[in-house]
């Protein structure tokens, strides 16, 4: 789950991470409210969506005046703004942050990251601020500097200081770096977050560091006990058919093929879509209906893909282990006739009463497409759409 960079900067501030004052804005008079009341020369309005790269898209001004806030409020808002992180259709803005303007010296990068190899929390640092990281750790990998805390531990002073020679932070701020550091890995852990970021981390004119920005990922598998987080979430940012999936535990992501993919098992889902990019198709959606699907999660599962108007086949690979085979078959036949299926069906199972399964299959009347493996249902699913 994502939040908001407004979002992100107040529970940094909860934990005590120097952040600027600012005040979101759902629409130009809060816009102009939110500059009123926090007074000027400069503010800067930023778009807000679940994506890095907004400055460049247009998505991050500078105002000099109320009437200009006004002005790129009106722009800003209800835009469809393009990054490099929201594909070529991009995202449109409903939200805005208004923020007053920042003294800023030297701009740094810093974040907190699960490292699984190590098992630990690596606290990454650059000196190459407001830089998409990527590019830094293409061009001069050198420039970043990381430690790994453990977590039972915490981020030792020693570490926070090693961060701060690395990236070259001047004597007088290094105190205050290193205690932001230790503030950040508080914040990461307690909130059960998979990424928090700074980028970028501003040094000011009199030595004082402050966080210009804020980009949080959370483990979705934590929700159940971080209840305050959960309240952020923006749905408006999400892939409606992903939101619709996760009320009925499927998991569920859109994707940018034409065959539609109902697996059970994440392992199985990821090797059908290799098997169909195999054969020279794509799929259209990668969708895990777990191990206990009911007819009623199947058809949801048919409902969610065929909202995809790119959609023109779809190919049901099931092995039945907890699964049962027969469960799935009655799932395939409601959901096909539920949704009066238009698009070729191919289904492949194998396991718990697959004999049962099969033969409902093939008494249901409709025309399903059956195969025996997996690289038969494939070349049957991609022999579809051509």
């Amino acid at each position: 789950m994502k939040i908001h960079e407004y979002q992100g900067k107040e529970i940094l501030r909860q934990f005590g991470v120097p952040v600027p004052r600012g005040f979101p804005a759902f629409n130009v008079q809060e816009a102009v409210e939110a500059a009123q009341k926090l007074g000027g020369p400069v503010w800067v309005v930023k778009a807000q969506i679940h994506a890095g790269g907004r400055g460049k898209g247009g998505g991050v001004k500078l105002a000099k005046s109320v009437d200009e806030v006004k002005t790129l409020a009106g722009q800003i808002l209800g835009m469809q703004l393009v990054t490099h992180q929201t594909g070529p259709e991009g995202q449109k803005v409903r939200r805005l942050y208004i923020e007053e303007g920042a003294d800023i010296k030297k701009e740094y990068y810093l974040s907190a990251v699960t490292d699984r190899e190590s098992q630990k929390v690596a606290l990454i640092a650059s000196s190459e601020g407001g830089m998409e990281i990527e590019e830094v750790a293409r061009k001069t990998p050198e420039k970043i500097i990381k430690v790994f805390a453990d977590p039972l531990v915490g981020l030792t002073k020693a570490q926070g200081e090693e961060l701060a020679r690395g990236i070259s932070m001047p004597a007088e701020s290094v105190a205050q770096f290193v205690d932001v550091c230790q503030k950040l890995f508080k914040c990461y852990m307690e909130t059960d977050a998979s990424l928090v970021e700074i980028n970028p981390l501003n040094r000011d004119s009199q030595g004082r560091i402050i966080a210009l920005d804020a980009k949080f990922n959370f483990d979705d598998n934590a929700l159940f006990r971080q209840p305050e987080i959960v309240k952020l979430r923006d749905l408006d940012e999400e892939d409606p058919a992903e939101v619709q999936a996760g009320k009925f535990d499927l998991s569920y992501i859109s994707l940018d093929g034409n065959i539609g993919c109902l697996v059970n098992g994440a392992g199985l889902a990821m090797a059908t879509m290799d098997t169909i990019k195999l054969f020279g198709a794509a799929p259209a959606n990668f969708l895990d209906v777990g191990g206990g699907a009911t007819p009623e999660k199947v058809t949801e599962a048919f409902k969610i893909m065929l909202k995809n108007p790119k959609v023109k086949a779809i190919m049901v690979n099931i092995f039945g282990g907890i699964m049962r085979c027969d469960t799935i078959a009655m799932g395939v036949i409601t959901a096909s006739k539920a949704v009066s299926l238009k698009v070729p069906l191919v289904v492949r199972m194998k396991g718990t009463n697959e004999e049962i399964g099969k033969k409902m299959l093939a008494d249901s009347g409709l025309p399903i497409i059956r195969a025996d493996t997996m690289a038969e249902a494939a070349q049957k699913a991609v022999a579809a759409v051509h």
